[in-house]
């Protein structure tokens, strides 16, 4: 359910579906409230714009704020008052890093701006991944376009990771929970007067040379806006920590822009964006390819309307992505004649419906309806003059689609004043197909073991048919003013990815390029995967001060039973020690625990805010079937920080501690990694129109290895040295500088 709750200042604070607080608080550029909830973490990114403290900026009225439909439990609720505390910004072009700080929130290393979303252990297309109401689908077979790499941190408004019980109303096809990312909506102007006003951004990092630059330009009245919005990123090669070597594969460059036209009238918000991102070049030290090219061009619509009868919010949406893979400089280079080209072309199109229906006083039923489709076309030319990669162009998936026709009901209900439930069905209906294939060569001696793969594979039926449900049931009470106990099940359901259904060649070749573990292993798809179910039971105790929101402790025990989990098991080896392996369904646990705390310290005139923070989280999981560790689970890791706000000044100092990776997937060969401590410092200053902002992270430049950061094929493959973990980043002086109009 929805509500308006007012804070001491005034501005627009907001209660999501599961009770987690966003606030709407100009002068924050990060901030993250957790409240009295559950297994949602949601992080409000202000806009520049919002932030701006001359006058025809405090003329902007965000639409999310007066435009978006409320719902009848509006001014239902209790009044929480909420005490903010200013965040550093963000220094990393990567989305992925807004959540770092959430419960159970961790990440696969991957390119600068790719790494891949992991909840409690779950990672990739475990987790709905939702940008801007479209779930975008990675297209490329070592997954280097994931949905969060099309987003540009500074132009994101909301970021929500929800692990757990996920609604089912933002939860389809996924097991692991769900992540939205939202960007600003159209702001208009309050008076009727024409509103110009925008930000311009610029940061730097020592470490490896990054910098970008990123800003926007709105141009509103009160009924019509028209906003450009653009990002540029870049980084050499970083250095790791200790040694001060370069590690390989590291470098990209990436651009972003889009234009949004917004309409508004009365209870009813209609706008389009136009965009395209271009990342020219991205290194990946744990894959044996980089990408060489990848260009996305989308268009996407929102309505949002409030009726009589409740609240719509409707969505459509289309994407076309271009995608190159080959080797940079660091892996050999590639010219006409060298290399290894690899291409992917991908269409998305869907739409997305919700209605939110109030059935009195204290009860809201929500309807909806979502439909994907997914179109990918994966094909390696020829390289002329190449006994291995030709003469004939190697077909992967061959004109393959993934469509997911989806719908959900969810009641929420208010039975007590501190007692709610919540309680949703959803079923989906996910239908693939693809093409017949084609190795290099049908008689070659080198692509033998591809071309009898390709006739097995071209002799089965290609089509799949998947019917999932899902289910979560929810319990929310609030026996004391100080406590509240969230708590419930979901089962939740989904289907294989069509690399993991489609991926057919047994070649070494072939099937090390399949993959997005960064493990240097080799991969074949099974066409007989079953759909992954997963049982999940969680509870979210929350104790915190009642009165002044001095202090707060949270602690969230987690349990998933996992029928037809995807892993994989060996099929063959290869001469260095890496192994082939093949997808199938198994059955596997995982378990844990996440924590955090805050306590105010001080609070006066004289010394400002001082407030200490610290969290950690913990994951096991288990295959059943050959009883190994499941991959890439994150060992318990947690951080420490003092923050210090004091008039127009902000501060931090942060530990951030990692226990040894000793529980490893045998099967993959995973290696183990040491545990680590970072200390990292940072400030910020707001002086009327510009912010700026400085950090040292690693400041005794460390050395460590990242424990899901998978190999480091890229240095392998220049030095020739063993495989080994990929070497965490060392010591990085970091600036930025924001000017708002």
């Amino acid at each position: 359910m929805s509500a308006f709750i007012s804070s001491r200042g005034g501005h627009a604070l907001s209660t999501g579906s599961l009770g987690v607080i966003s606030a709407c608080v100009p002068l924050f550029v990060f901030l993250i409230i957790p409240a009295h909830a559950e297994t949602a973490h949601r992080a409000q990114l202000l806009s520049n714009t919002a932030s701006t403290p001359n006058p025809s900026a405090k003329e902007a009225v965000s639409a999310r704020k007066d435009s978006a439909p409320k719902t009848a439990e509006s001014g239902k609720v209790e009044h929480i008052i909420v005490t903010a505390i200013r965040k550093s910004s963000e220094h990393s072009p990567d989305t992925t890093n807004l959540f770092r700080h959430s419960l159970g929130f961790s990440s696969y290393s991957a390119g600068g701006v790719s790494a891949l979303p992991v909840l409690n252990g779950m990672a990739d297309d475990r987790v709905a991944t939702i940008v801007d109401g479209m779930r975008i689908d990675a297209a490329c077979p070592n997954h280097m376009n994931p949905a969060l790499s099309y987003v540009d941190p500074d132009s994101v408004s909301t970021a929500v990771a929800i692990a757990g019980i996920t609604p089912v109303s933002i939860g389809g096809d996924s097991i692991g929970g769900t992540i939205q990312v939202e960007r600003r909506d159209p702001i208009f102007s309050s008076n009727g007067k024409l509103l110009v006003t925008g930000h311009v951004r610029g940061d730097y990092r020592s470490n490896g040379g990054g910098s970008g630059a990123s800003g926007s330009l709105t141009v509103a009245n009160d009924m019509f806006s028209l906003r450009y919005t653009g990002s540029y990123a870049h980084a050499s090669n970083y250095r790791a920590g200790g040694s001060g070597r370069q590690v390989r594969s590291t470098s990209y460059l990436t651009f972003n822009h889009a234009i949004t036209a917004g309409f508004r009238k009365d209870n009813h918000l209609a706008s389009i964006t136009f965009g395209q991102q271009d990342i020219p070049y991205e290194g990946f030290p744990n894959q044996w390819m980089d990408m060489t090219n990848n260009r996305s061009t989308y268009v996407n619509g929102k309505y949002k309307g409030e009726f009589d009868w409740g609240t719509l919010d409707a969505r459509a949406w289309w994407q076309r992505v271009d995608h190159v893979m080959n080797m940079m400089n660091d892996k050999g280079g590639h010219t006409a004649t060298t290399g290894m080209p690899m291409n992917t072309d991908a269409r998305s199109v869907g739409y997305s419906l919700k209605a939110t229906i109030p059935l009195g006083p204290s009860h809201t039923l929500k309807l909806g309806s979502e439909f994907d489709h997914n179109g990918l076309n994966d094909w390696w030319p020829a390289l002329p003059g190449s006994m291995m990669m030709g003469p004939n162009t190697l077909h992967n998936i061959n004109n393959g689609h993934r469509d997911r026709l989806g719908h959900f009901v969810e009641w929420d209900a208010r039975w007590l004043p501190r007692l709610s439930t919540q309680l949703g069905f959803r079923n989906d209906l996910v239908m693939m197909n693809t093409g017949d294939v084609s190795p290099y060569s049908w008689t070659g001696m080198m692509s033998m073991a591809d071309a009898a793969a390709a006739r097995a594979f071209n002799a089965e039926k290609h089509g799949r048919t998947d019917t999932n449900f899902d289910v979560t049931a929810l319990v929310r009470w609030k026996p004391l003013d100080s406590l509240s106990i969230e708590g419930g099940y979901a089962r939740k359901t989904r289907s294989p990815n069509m690399y993991e259904r489609y991926a057919w060649g047994r070649g070494g070749m072939t099937s090390s390029m399949i993959g997005w573990f960064g493990d240097g292993n080799g991969y074949v798809g099974n066409l007989h995967l079953s759909p992954e179910v997963a049982n999940t039971a969680s509870v979210t105790v929350t104790w915190h001060d009642p009165t002044d929101d001095a202090w707060e402790v949270k602690v969230q025990p987690y349990y998933t039973y996992t029928h037809n989990y995807i892993n994989v098991m060996r099929i063959g080896s290869f001469s260095d020690g890496r192994q082939k392996l093949q997808f199938v369904n198994h059955n596997a646990q995982s378990y844990g625990i996440n924590a955090s705390g805050r306590r105010r310290l001080w609070k006066s005139e004289a010394y400002g805010t001082g407030e200490l923070r610290a969290n950690v989280n913990w994951v096991r999981g288990q295959d059943l079937v050959n009883h190994s560790g499941l991959y890439q689970q994150m060992p318990t890791n947690g951080s420490i920080s003092l923050h210090e706000t004091w008039h127009n000044w902000s501060g931090r100092v942060e530990v951030t501690l990692v226990k040894r990776k000793s529980t490893v997937d045998w099967v993959r060969a995973e290696p183990h990694t040491p545990g680590y401590a970072l200390l990292g410092l940072g400030g910020s200053y707001r002086w009327r129109n510009f912010l700026l902002d400085a950090s040292i992270e690693n400041i005794f430049n460390q050395k460590y290895y990242l424990p899901l950061g998978g190999l480091g094929i890229g240095d392998y493959k220049a030095t020739g040295l063993p495989l080994g973990p990929v070497a965490g980043m060392g010591r990085s002086f970091n600036v930025s500088l924001t000017a708002s109009f």
